[in-house]
């Protein structure tokens, strides 16, 4: 189809009349369990924009949760699924491998931090990559305890569930969830008011007194937490932890699902702060949208597992791998770590300013193509979930998707593409409102 016009434009009400009628079948032929943002349905995406089946282009500002972070339909993603699926979709590595799993771990193993001697093993999700990786550092450790955070998000798997904190609408009914998950106290400088180092202390004083370290097989830890507000932890508390992990022998593991390849300005978030993990969990933005996860991490936990006790029939997937080549070669050449960390300058200091103007935003935070305003009733920190809605709700009506997060519901959080060809952000992201 080509790259399309980067710009907002609405030439129906929203929903439209064609999305209207896809909603009456989509009711009548999918389970009312899953939930929709914004009831369009899409026809085309590209760069930063998505159209919907009416002909209305919205900015998206979702990026279907930090996945299309090289844009929808990115050309070097297009031109390698094309390449794949003519020649094989399918073998299974477990069964015949191929060369395309190879140079994706090749990669992940290049461009994750630390210049340690690593592996990598390709899964098919976020959540499978986090269950993945405590299968790992038990079979390192021994033991059995996970720790976890405050207003963490891992996943919707049985496992993934009791290590995420959100009870509605991720875990409420689906119980009993696995064992051995302790939860600590997150670093969240907005509500907490302490230094890293202190929020560090607070959360290892927790896990020592009522795990025990020596019962801790790993920390799993987003380095800026996704679903869960976009939570930026204050300077130190990652190394903080990163340091009790080493010295306790537990693996320290981080969720980069959201926050990696790019998306916060570096490759990694936890390059910030030169942050060296045992393990790295990555997804989402990995392969262009197509389903693709991958645990990457020190070759000795990583050879620990006995041949055989990892992998699945889909995971790996030959089509997804050329996605993923492709995806991380577009980053490489147009430097989205340099795109992410422009759209931080530009979002940040704008919301800051919106942010004195306005009592109800009680914080602006993010770093890079992460970034979020939390809503509180003035004069308080007393979460807004009301209004975060509202305020989303009316951002789709002006062709602007946005999604909301949060453990209370109270923010908004922007996950612009940081494709940065010419058309794209920000200059061109004009509206074209017709209607």
């Amino acid at each position: 189809m080509g790259e399309l016009t980067q710009v907002r434009r609405l030439v129906t009400s929203v929903p439209g009349p064609r999305s209207v009628e896809l909603m009456a079948r989509r009711q009548r032929a999918v389970s009312g369990s899953l939930g929709h943002v914004l009831p369009v349905f899409a026809a085309a995406a590209s760069g930063g924009v998505l159209v919907d089946v009416d002909g209305n282009s919205f900015i998206d500002f979702a990026s279907g949760i930090a996945v299309t972070s090289v844009g929808g339909s990115d050309p070097a993603v297009v031109a390698g699924v094309s390449a794949q699926a003519a020649a094989f979709t399918h073998t299974c590595f477990l069964v015949t491998p191929y060369e395309g799993y190879v140079e994706v771990c090749e990669r992940l193993n290049e461009l994750t931090p630390g210049d340690h001697e690593k592996r990598s093993i390709l899964v098919n999700s976020g959540a499978e990559a986090v269950e993945n990786a405590v299968k790992i550092a038990r079979a390192w450790t021994r033991r059995p305890a996970v720790v976890v955070f405050d207003h963490a998000y891992h996943g919707r798997t049985n496992l993934t569930m009791a290590m995420t904190a959100k009870s509605m609408p991720y875990k409420s009914g689906f119980g009993p969830f696995a064992g051995e998950v302790y939860r600590a106290p997150m670093s969240y400088p907005f509500r907490d008011g302490l230094s890293g180092p202190e929020a560090a202390r607070r959360a290892i004083d927790l896990i020592e007194a009522q795990v025990g370290a020596a019962n801790v097989a790993c920390v799993v830890l987003e380095p800026i937490q996704g679903e869960g507000g976009f939570v930026v932890p204050a300077p130190g508390f990652l190394p903080e932890i990163a340091a009790w992990c080493r010295a306790s022998g537990a693996v320290f593991v981080a969720d980069e699902v959201q926050t990696g390849f790019c998306r916060t300005g570096d490759w990694f978030a936890c390059a910030a702060e030169g942050v060296v993990p045992d393990l790295v969990i990555t997804a989402k933005g990995i392969a262009g949208g197509l389903p693709l996860g991958a645990v990457t991490g020190r070759a000795e936990l990583m050879d620990a597992v006995h041949a055989g006790g990892l992998g699945g029939t889909f995971s790996g997937n030959p089509v997804a791998c050329a996605a993923a080549l492709g995806a991380i070669a577009t980053m490489s050449t147009l430097d989205l770590c340099a795109a992410a960390r422009r759209i931080g300058d530009t979002m940040l200091p704008r919301l800051g300013k919106l942010r004195e103007r306005v009592p109800a935003i009680g914080d602006v935070r993010g770093r890079g193509a992460m970034v979020a305003i939390e809503l509180v009733r003035p004069g308080t920190v007393e979460p807004d979930a009301d209004l975060a809605r509202r305020v989303s709700q009316a951002c789709h009506a002006e062709g602007l998707l946005t999604l909301t997060a949060g453990t209370y519901g109270n923010v908004l959080r922007f996950l612009p593409h940081s494709s940065h060809r010419p058309t794209c952000w920000p200059k061109a992201w004009t509206c074209s409102k017709v209607r």
